[in-house]
């Protein structure tokens, strides 16, 4: 059991690791002849809006450089996705190894968003997006995993963490 913020965040994001593992593959299953289907197209450039954004507030974080990427990149291809999916949690990995204390998670970051503001916001507060991101967007690959006659991807917490009774 996770005993500090920081332990849980790493925790969440050994989750997240495992449901992006399982949203790639559910991709795989969709049928050779429906992958050029708009259904199956969204569905990789909304999970490579997903490693984009993660991505991008390494950058913002200045844990990586800034990222100069398409926030929605157009025509991913699920091989490459798979790479820079594994690239980003890489990135993520070596991040989350850096934060080691509970007041890592105060800290105040300014950045400035896609559209040119600038903001600022706490650690805490970007880890928190993040998940509830990839949450988001998980769903809306899973719908249109279905509607490409594939299998959607089981990435509901509670499945990764509840401990059977016997």
């Amino acid at each position: 059991m996770a005993n500090s913020l920081i332990d849980r965040f790493q925790r969440w994001f050994d989750y997240e690791r495992d449901a992006h593992a399982k949203v790639l593959a559910s991709l795989e299953t969709v049928p050779e002849e429906r992958r050029s289907d708009p259904e199956f197209r969204r569905a990789l450039t909304i999970f490579g809006h997903v490693v984009a954004a993660r991505r991008a507030w390494l950058g913002r974080l200045g844990m990586a450089p800034l990222f100069k990427g398409q926030l929605f990149p157009a025509e991913v291809e699920l091989s490459q996705l798979k790479d820079d999916c594994r690239e980003v949690e890489a990135l993520w990995a070596d991040a989350y190894a850096k934060l080691d204390d509970d007041d890592a998670l105060d800290r105040v970051v300014e950045y400035q968003s896609f559209d040119g503001n600038r903001f600022r916001n706490t650690v805490e507060e970007i880890l928190t997006q993040l998940f509830g991101h990839s949450w988001y967007h998980r769903g809306q690959i899973a719908m249109l995993v279905r509607a490409s006659g594939g299998q959607p991807a089981m990435t509901d917490l509670i499945y990764w963490c509840r401990e059977p009774l016997t």
